[in-house]
């Protein structure tokens, strides 16, 4: 895999990026292209650059970028605003799009755990050819209620309202714990912190707005919007962070044509390059794009 670091804005904040070539790159010709997305405090480095190495393979150029505050992204680390990472979404499609390298008009979009929501309601409001949605949750306060018990749930919505008022009368909302209201089940924990907690930029501070901002969050609104725009949705049979309801709810409510794959697995526990349920993930997201972006492929 080649790899070409590269910066664009999104909204002035200044985000940094690599596109993913293949080893057989060309100069000449357009290639089909795709975006992999992180989920929740997910960095580059790691998920979008694992989906790259395996997609690039089998001919994709892809590209990965830190969402705003992330990494060596300009931006406010603690500032984690789930409508502000889709802007940052359509603002590196915009940027794709006008590299000479890239067929335009053959841009499929891949977004884990929390970026699947993202990658979903980003192609609600733009021409993409097609989008995967990997054990994600897509209706916010559903799934919140799910993880907590309904004292917990209750409490939840008072912090919320109280930074709400907190936010209108000093303009700045409450710092918090990352997890605070997005507590990981064990096996999740465990490999958070073996595999991503040492990463730069993973962990931080976040703000109660984060938790607001999952409230507001309905992707499959957005779904049922996208008539033209093929969607594939995958989700670990077992995976007890993000329900796998969740998976099955957006399926049933998109209207554009659809897949649905069953990953034999937890949340991430099947997230490296050489497990056999990755590399098995990775031939279903490949047959997908092959036909949602009409590419044939030959080695």
């Amino acid at each position: 895999m080649i790899e070409k670091s590269v910066q664009f804005y999104s909204e002035g904040y200044k985000l940094q990026g690599t596109i993913y070539f293949p080893e057989n790159y060309e100069s000449k010709g357009k290639y089909p292209a795709i975006i992999a997305n992180s989920g929740y405090q997910g960095v580059n480095e790691f998920y979008p650059k694992m989906f790259a190495q395996a997609l690039t393979e089998k001919g994709y150029i892809c590209f990965g970028f830190d969402y705003r505050g992330f990494s060596d992204s300009e931006g406010d680390p603690a500032r984690v605003i789930l409508e502000e990472q889709v802007a940052d979404i359509r603002n590196a499609l915009t940027f794709l799009r006008a590299q000479s390298e890239v067929d335009h008009e053959r841009i499929g979009l891949i977004g884990w755990g929390m970026g699947g929501s993202n990658v979903v309601r980003a192609a609600e409001k733009e021409d993409v050819a097609a989008v995967a949605a990997l054990n994600g949750f897509y209706n916010g306060e559903r799934w919140l209620k799910t993880i907590h018990s309904y004292e917990n749930w209750l409490k939840v919505l008072e912090v919320v309202y109280e930074d709400r008022i907190r936010r209108v009368t000093t303009g700045e909302s409450k710092p918090a714990d990352p997890f605070l209201h997005y507590p990981l089940d064990p096996p999740t924990r465990e490999y958070v912190q073996k595999e991503l907690a040492s990463k730069k930029g993973f962990g931080g501070q976040t703000r109660i707005q984060f938790t607001d901002s999952i409230l507001e969050l309905d992707a499959e609104a957005a779904a049922e919007n996208m008539e033209d725009t093929s969607l594939f949705v995958a989700h670990g049979k077992d995976n007890v962070l993000h329900p796998v309801e969740e998976s099955v709810s957006l399926y049933n409510s998109a209207s554009s044509p659809k897949r649905y794959y069953e990953i034999n697995g937890m949340h991430n526990d099947f997230m490296y390059s050489d497990h056999p349920e990755f590399t098995a993930l990775v031939e279903e997201l490949h047959l997908f794009f092959e036909e949602a972006l009409s590419y044939e492929y030959s080695k």
